[in-house]
């Protein structure tokens, strides 16, 4: 899900075509001199095959667990006698876990090597995740996605980053895409293999059954991704220079905002798929949990709408893109309130497809606005829509129970206004949409 941005932030960090041989920011090459610098794998070689075969599977091991429960909610809590908001702290509390884990993994890659800490952070989420379905009491099972959490954020905050450095810069836009498409397939099977398996046999069942999943995709990521040929350990002071990078991001007003919008849309985002399963699986409706797992199918609408949205943002800019985004989400949640399942469905569709859309415009932007240390920009792009999905993700099942669907609805109908104004405001109109302002 969540994750497609990366895809436009490489494109813009690296176009393609584009012959650039430098060392990653932080770093110092040890190469003697008068050494080549590396260009990295070109494409059709088998090392290039093996790094985008091997992150892709990298990417479904990620999703899938990180998002497993999401289908089963309903299920989980019944099972558990939770209500909607707690059973959903399953997915808040994982969140949680990458988001406050992706920057320390990224200066741990830092020094101990790319491929070493994807390889750490995989192995440690399967043991975490083969374990959830053992929990004894709630609690623990919080404790353990919460873990497990912390373990994926070491994919995300490294694969971009491990793709810069091993494969040629012509190619590293299509390489972040194959990656990218990982992602998203994964976040899907775990939801749809959830789904059913849990219909029949319970949650514990569904997490067991996805846990396999994601134990069978981090085996093929560990025997194909190739050892490291372009990592050089950053230097003494990378730590302390990223820190003053990261503090000159966050006062920038232009980055600021993009990091708002990723928090409060990914929230919302992530609250309509939470209970949207609740409403679905009670009264006028009664879906079973294989039906309602489907809805997760729309997510392709949103594979659509990211390309659509580059595509769109070189004619008419990435700021009137945005606002347009966020103005079908709108429209897509005004069409829920009916009590027409087709017409949720069609609803569903449209919010993805504007969120998706508003997603990759936003993350892609940080690379623009940001001409130095690109890779923190995106980073706390990172950090903010996570944090999102967390925080609003949970809240938003305290407004669905006391007051129902509709409050929740227009609620983030309210984040998603508020998105827009931001925008409206902080981009004017006109305004170079990639120079920097002080603080980056």
């Amino acid at each position: 899900m969540g994750i497609m941005h990366w895809k436009h932030a490489s494109a813009r960090a690296y176009p393609e075509g584009m012959p650039r041989l430098s060392l990653p920011q932080g770093h110092t090459s040890s190469l003697p001199s008068g050494t080549p610098a590396w260009a990295g794998h070109p494409k059709g070689s088998a090392a290039y095959r093996r790094i985008l075969a091997g992150l892709a599977f990298a990417g479904v091991a990620t999703f899938a667990q990180l998002y497993s429960t999401q289908a089963v909610l309903p299920i989980l809590a019944a099972d558990l006698q939770v209500t909607a908001a707690e059973a959903a702290l399953t997915i808040s509390l994982a969140t949680v876990g990458l988001a406050v884990t992706v920057l320390p993994w990224s200066f741990l890659a830092d020094r101990i090597g790319r491929v070493r800490a994807m390889m750490w952070g995989i192995s440690a989420a399967t043991v975490l995740g083969l374990l959830v379905p053992l929990a004894s009491s709630f609690p623990m099972l919080l404790g353990l996605r919460m873990l497990e959490g912390m373990a994926l954020g070491g994919i995300p905050a490294v694969a971009i980053a491990y793709l810069n450095e091993e494969v040629n810069k012509a190619h590293t836009a299509l390489a972040a895409g194959t990656y990218i498409a990982g992602t998203t397939l994964g976040g899907l099977a775990g939801r749809l293999v959830a789904g059913p398996v849990g219909e029949l046999w319970g949650w514990r069942a569904a997490a067991l059954a996805v846990s396999v999943l994601a134990t069978a995709a981090a085996v093929l990521f560990l025997v194909l991704i190739p050892k490291a040929r372009g990592f050089t350990a950053a230097a003494a002071s990378g730590f302390r220079g990223g820190l003053r990078t990261l503090s000159g991001h966050a006062r920038n007003p232009r980055l600021l905002a993009l990091y708002v919008q990723g928090f409060l849309l990914m929230g919302g985002f992530v609250a309509v798929y939470n209970y949207l399963g609740f409403r679905l699986s009670g009264e006028p409706f009664g879906l079973p949990a294989t039906l309602i797992s489907l809805i997760f199918l729309a997510y392709l609408s949103g594979t659509v709408s990211a390309r659509w949205s580059a595509g769109l943002s070189s004619r008419f800019g990435r700021r009137t893109v945005l606002i347009f985004g966020s103005g079908l989400m709108v429209c897509g949640l005004a069409l829920t309130l009916t009590q027409a399942l087709a017409l949720i469905l069609a609803g569903l569709l449209v919010f993805t497809a504007g969120y998706f859309a508003t997603h990759s415009i936003g993350s892609g932007w940080t690379g623009a606005i940001a001409t130095t240390g690109r890779a923190q920009a995106a980073s706390l792009y990172n950090l903010a829509y996570y944090l999102g999905s967390s925080v609003i993700g949970w809240a938003g099942g305290l407004v669905f129970q006391s007051l129902g669907w509709t409050a929740l609805a227009l609620t983030v109908i309210g984040l998603a206004c508020t998105t827009a104004v931001i925008t409206a405001v902080v981009h004017p109109a006109g305004a170079p949409e990639s120079a920097a302002r002080a603080g980056s």
